[in-house]
């Protein structure tokens, strides 16, 4: 993704970012256990193809691909997404 998407797409999705983090936060806390290198900034999750459950996560300057069924679903349903 280039440094000019990125920069417009992080403008444009802030808020959303923010309310996914939120709903990721509460979505599994009860399963979810913190771990010591888990990350300390921000953290936008966007679901590429929820079928394959890819979700990429853009944290700082780094991307990072997952492949979680679950996770993908529990991000689109605390979304509102159809």
């Amino acid at each position: 993704m280039s440094d000019t998407s990125r920069r417009k797409f992080l403008a444009v999705a802030g808020v959303g970012a923010a309310a996914s983090a939120a709903a990721l936060g509460t979505a599994g806390a009860a399963e979810a256990k913190p771990s010591l290198s888990r990350a300390k900034e921000p953290v936008l999750a966007i679901v590429d193809d929820p079928k394959k459950g890819t979700v990429r996560l853009l944290v700082g300057e780094r991307e990072v691909v997952v492949h979680d069924r679950d996770l993908a679903t529990r991000l689109l349903n605390a979304a509102g997404g159809k």
